[in-house]
């Protein structure tokens, strides 16, 4: 049994009469009978704390407003950020003297504000569904920790459980699936401490019923992560250091969380726990049966997060609209039909015909969150008030570029200038640049303050590192940079790198440090490092791949100037055929990604190729594939497992606290099923796979206005 998910009785020095000091009914009464007292009158253990006192960090004054109640190993209070009117949840977490002597309390109040927090490492702003920590404070007078944590609406999935009974099988999924995305990001990827320190690998440790939060309805939640064990076991007297945590108890954890949501129990530390292995189970979905037994490890278990999720990914859920109430039988039948896809599948792989059908069955498991979209026509969308309406990006920028695309007969920005007709309401954009060179981007708090100072009603950016608190971002869509080599008949130059380069390589020659490609088993050929004409392109390069500024500095030197993506291209083309030079250069997608002039390569990260480029059966594309048919799409799952380097998110920023805001609903035209069908055909990245034909469903929806 894991021991994670069954929760500790904890602070047992203290003789509780109801067995749970954090969260005793004796507490408020103490309260009550002894205004002003410090600790409670039956067992000593301290009480909780008064609303309306301040706690003071660094990055600001936090002031209780109420009691919560007990999570985990701390006790939760609704809280504001004094100057900021800004919402958080505070979490306390107590260190008293019949737990640990005054040596140990100082000690894990120093590790605490080391480790509890975690940032992508690049810098990038984005939401893995990690609740996101504000600041971590020990107090200096007390024998206290606060973490502040941005307030995120939500219920634990034990409250769920005692609140809603049983998930169903769907619901299941669509929690491991979500947990699954989280764990793949944090075991995988560079995370920085408040220390400064970076990790390159995070192991979540502490996965229960309580660390794991339900936002949103039944019809549509996400699932986020909190209290890591790095810094909530802090706080449980009898863990001391021990061996390193390792990503696969976070699937056996994983496990029985999905075991228990199933199931409909809670654990209860003074029971003996469920056993899988005898236990009821739901007598439907055999196959998620079969996975969760698998990540318990009590069957064959996965070898990592990702290998779990693409497992998962293999049966199909159901569409998640519908409730658990729907009556079993309703669910036999569907079950029935899968497990007869399967055996038809299982012999068509023996007989060798498998990869025909692959395409066409792809689909029915990756559009479920494309429908389940809250809006399916953009006119679907409702509070956009009439006015005139001017945003801000960055000039030359991914959002300029493609404004101008063509599509429906017309352009992108003829769409969106009067997204609904029957509404007189215009959005149009502004182009920012740098005042002191047309070719750098302007500062991100260029753009940030002409939307607080009210001359712009938003802005669409890719380029966010925090935000004020006065405003607020939504993500529409992914970007990202390929980077290419001439593609010719033969393709020669790819296929002597096998269709790859890794990050380091690319420094290497954005540096100058190599100069010729046969020292990477290519021709011998001189190495021309270009770079493009958008600002915005070349900054997220210097970002993500040079990282520091003595690289970056020898990056201007080694590439002075930029070039149109276009004329690249065709001169790495012509050169290559010449057997002059071998041009490398990158672009955002949107220039790069349908055309045959450029080669895409994968890039490598810890050792594996990632290709953004897939063809229609799914498989990415390689140095034998004819890019010329224009059969290629972008890959989104690579892009939501943020497993793709040179990618990042494209958002929509606004002012805060105001429901009718014009940036608020543009974003929501977008991120329906025909804005996000839109945002795919110039070469932007949809949250979510869109299917194949969603211009055909959508091509007589919003006619053409001229501006």
């Amino acid at each position: 049994m894991s021991s994670n998910v069954i929760p500790h009785i904890l602070y047992q020095e203290y003789c509780c009469s109801r067995n749970s000091p954090l969260n005793c009914d004796r507490l408020q009464q103490t309260l009550q009978d002894y205004k002003g007292a410090k600790f409670c009158m039956d067992c000593g253990f301290p009480v909780t704390l008064a609303p309306g006192q301040k706690i003071e960090g660094r990055r600001g004054s936090y002031q209780l407003k109420k009691y919560l109640g007990a999570r985990g190993c701390g006790r939760l209070y609704a809280g504001i950020q004094l100057g900021q009117n800004r919402s958080v949840v505070i979490k306390e977490y107590l260190l008293p003297e019949n737990c640990f002597n005054d040596e140990e309390a100082q000690q894990r109040k120093t590790i605490f504000t080391q480790v509890a927090g975690l940032t992508p490492a690049d810098g990038r702003v984005q939401d893995f569904r990690l609740v996101p920590v504000v600041e971590a404070i020990a107090d200096v007078r007390d024998a206290r920790c606060y973490l502040i944590t941005e307030d995120i609406p939500s219920v634990t999935l034990k409250q769920y459980l005692s609140e809603q009974g049983a998930m169903s099988a769907t619901q299941v999924r669509v929690v491991l699936h979500q947990v699954l995305q989280t764990l793949q990001f944090l075991h995988s990827q560079k995370l920085r401490r408040p220390s400064g320190q970076i990790e390159k690998s995070i192991v979540h440790g502490n996965l229960t019923l309580e660390s794991l939060l339900l936002a949103g309805s039944n019809a549509k939640f996400q699932i986020y992560l909190c209290d890591l064990a790095d810094w909530e076991l802090l706080f449980r007297a009898a863990v001391t250091q021990s061996a390193k945590l390792q990503p696969s108890e976070d699937l056996v954890a994983l496990g029985y969380v999905a075991f228990y949501l199933w199931n409909g129990s809670t654990p209860d530390p003074s029971e003996q726990p469920l056993d899988p292995r005898v236990a009821d189970w739901p007598s439907e979905e055999p196959d998620l049966k079969q996975f969760i037994l698998q990540l318990m490890g009590i069957e064959q278990p996965f070898e990592s997060a990702e290998a779990a999720r693409l497992a998962l990914g293999h049966f199909a859920p159901e569409p998640l609209h519908q409730h658990r109430s729907i009556p079993t039988a309703t669910s036999d039948k569907p079950t029935f039909k899968r497990w007869l896809l399967f055996g038809l599948l299982a012999f068509l792989t023996s007989a060798g015909l498998w990869f025909l059908l692959r395409s066409r069955f792809a689909p029915q498991t990756s559009l479920g969150d494309y429908q389940q979209l809250s809006f399916k026509k953009i006119s679907d969308v409702s509070g956009i008030e009439p006015g005139e309406f001017n945003y801000v990006s960055e000039q030359d920028g991914t959002w300029s570029f493609v404004l101008k695309q063509p599509i429906r007969n017309g352009t992108l920005e003829h769409i969106l200038y009067r997204p609904k007709l029957d509404i007189e309401a215009y959005f149009r954009l502004k182009g920012l640049q740098s005042t002191d060179n047309p070719h750098q981007m302007p500062n991100p708090s260029v753009l940030v303050s002409q939307v607080q100072q009210g001359k712009a009603d938003f802005a669409i950016t890719s380029l966010i590192d925090e935000l004020p608190n006065d405003l607020e971002k939504v993500q529409i869509a992914y970007d990202g940079l390929f980077v290419y080599v001439p593609f010719n008949k033969g393709a020669t130059l790819s296929k002597a790198l096998n269709g790859q380069i890794s990050l380091e390589a690319l420094r290497q020659i954005y540096t100058g440090e190599i100069t010729n490609w046969q020292e990477f088993g290519g021709p011998d050929l001189k190495i021309v490092p270009q770079m493009p004409t958008e600002p915005e392109a070349v900054q997220l390069f210097q970002n993500l791949v040079l990282q520091d500024g003595s690289a970056i500095a020898q990056f201007q030197q080694v590439v002075p100037s930029p070039q149109p993506t276009r004329l690249t291209q065709e001169q790495a083309r012509s050169e290559f055929t010449a057997k002059r030079s071998g041009i490398i250069s990158f672009g955002i997608f949107s220039k790069t990604w349908n055309q045959c002039s450029g080669y895409p390569l994968a890039l490598k990260t810890n050792g594996h190729p990632v290709q953004a480029l897939q063809r229609a059966n799914g498989k990415p594309v390689t140095p034998d594939v004819n890019l010329c048919d224009k059969a290629n799409h972008l890959n989104v799952s690579l892009f939501q497992s943020n497993q793709y380097p040179l990618g990042y998110p494209l958002y929509v920023v606004y002012p805060k606290d105001n429901r009718q805001s014009a940036g608020r609903k543009f974003a929501e035209t977008l991120q329906s099923q025909e804005g996000q069908c839109l945002l795919s055909q110039v070469g932007l990245v949809p949250l979510q796979p869109v299917p194949d034909d969603c211009s055909d469903r959508f091509s007589q929806n919003t006619p053409v206005i001229s501006k």
